[in-house]
């Protein structure tokens, strides 16, 4: 037996490929296949079931191309409803794999048809179980995003997620394996570890959600906690990995589409094509094609993409450094983002080239913003997030996070001059980019961010001024 814990970390997501006696399955893929047909081959197995936790909302998942590729079975728990042909289980059903099994063990609360995997091993054990998100490492899936689709409210599905986890999860032995769907930086949860894998027994312990004293109210209030909206294409996501997609090989091919200066020009005019420009801030700042917005495929640049694009549909057209076209792809693929036209050829260095209107964003230091600001009278946007805000911030700085931009944007005065900030520099930008991209151009982003900040003699809070907060 052999378990593959593939985790991409811009994602923060984990699928697992497990091998026994020739035979595979693969659980949770991503969008973009090849991946695993070539550890298929290099194993000389067969697949035999691509198993489905939920209907994922933060990713594509690779479950249609996959089978269809390989002819393995598609398998979701009990209740879902798929557009298309799969094995729908039933609670406790066992599936055999070589000289395995694996147990589907129904857990709906952070979807009505969440099931968790139980890997049962050659000799019988209960060796690990693939959690999906239902039971994250420190934390469990957030109860609010299936509402709608179970005629639920959030209470509801908090309530049938403690029993979830308190008559199938905890009962099992305290050494057996917890492999979840996602950790930290995944929307899909809050309070997520940066550990990729735990057991039942150290969860019992460490997991605030599995305190073993806890009622189910306590559960259902530290639960739903300090959860923020999801971000608004995880419906979509939804729908996509229901009702079916775009083959991923289609998009690339659209998305290889080089473009030269002039193509790339009258497409972006004769379109609403969005022009999403992938490089580093610290290279983009300093010359970009007008109304381009920056979210660098450095960073966390998928769920970036999906948080403030949010409409899978928008039509988009790539500048990125030579090289890197197919990554940006795939990368927006995995998110639902297949309605791409092409990218320019060459990169940025043909548009300069061939002589076309460029745009700059006014970035200093934050040495010379602390020679500059007067905090009692300049306005200071910090765009980290809000948990990041409460930790430590300057003085006098609004907390306005990135992910509600398009909320806030409308609240500031383009006649009144602000800063603005992250922790480093790269979410700073990509808001710096949109404010430019609407009409405002009177601000000034900090390089470095509050981590450059922090290192001047500016005063800081940690104290947070709730009317200061969005």
């Amino acid at each position: 037996m052999q378990i593959e814990q593939i985790y991409t970390g811009c994602l923060a997501q984990g699928a697992y490929y497990i091998t026994s006696n020739k035979e595979a399955v693969i659980i949770d893929p991503l969008r973009e296949i090849q991946p695993y047909l070539e550890r298929l081959e290099r194993d000389g197995v067969t697949l035999k079931f691509i198993f489905e936790t939920h209907f994922h909302a933060d990713f594509v998942s690779g479950h249609l191309d996959l089978s269809k590729e390989t002819g393995a079975l598609i398998v979701y728990g009990p209740t879902a409803k798929p557009n298309f042909d799969s094995i729908i289980a039933e609670d406790n059903q066992i599936f055999e794999i070589g000289n395995i099994k694996i147990k589907v063990l129904h857990t709906p609360g952070h979807t009505m048809e969440s099931s968790t995997y139980l890997l049962i091993d050659e000799n019988g054990k209960e060796h690990a179980i693939f959690s999906g998100d239902t039971l994250f490492i420190g934390d469990v899936g957030r109860p609010d995003l299936a509402q709608k689709a179970a005629n639920k409210t959030q209470e509801e599905l908090a309530g049938i997620l403690y029993h979830s986890l308190r008559n199938k999860i905890m009962t099992l032995p305290d050494d057996v394996i917890v492999y979840p769907a996602h950790g930290a930086g995944s929307a899909c949860g809050k309070n997520m570890s940066k550990e990729t894998f735990s057991t039942i027994g150290e969860q019992k312990v460490k997991n605030y959600a599995l305190r073993a004293s806890m009622t189910e109210s306590e559960f259902i209030t530290e639960v739903l906690d300090g959860l923020t909206p999801p971000p608004a294409y995880f419906g979509m996501n939804v729908t996509m990995n229901k009702t079916g997609y775009k083959s991923f090989e289609s998009v690339l091919s659209n998305g290889l589409k080089s473009l030269d200066a002039n193509q790339f020009e009258q497409i972006a005019n004769s379109t609403d094509a969005i022009i999403l420009d992938t490089r580093p801030a610290q290279i983009f700042y300093k010359s970009f094609i007008p109304q381009s917005i920056n979210i660098g495929i450095g960073g966390d640049f998928a769920p970036w993409v999906g948080t403030l694009i949010a409409d899978v549909n928008q039509a988009i057209l790539i500048v990125c450094e030579p090289g890197k076209e197919e990554e940006t792809v795939t990368r927006l693929s995995r998110v639902g983002f297949d309605n791409i036209l092409g990218h320019l050829k060459d990169g940025y260095a043909s548009w300069i080239d061939a002589n076309k209107e460029t745009d700059t964003i006014h970035r200093i230091s934050a040495e010379e913003f602390a020679t500059k600001v007067d905090i009692e009278k300049d306005m200071v946007i910090d765009v980290r997030k809000e948990n990041e805000y409460n930790a430590e911030h300057l003085d006098e700085a609004y907390s306005k996070p990135l992910a509600f931009i398009n909320n806030w944007i409308n609240e500031l005065d383009p006649k009144e001059h602000f800063y603005i900030h992250c922790a480093g520099g790269y979410r700073s930008m990509i808001a710096a980019s949109i404010l430019q991209a609407r009409g405002y151009r009177n601000f000034t982003e900090i390089d470095g961010g509050f981590n450059a900040i922090a290192k001047t003699d500016l005063p800081k809070s940690d104290f947070v001024c709730q009317s200061k907060v969005l």
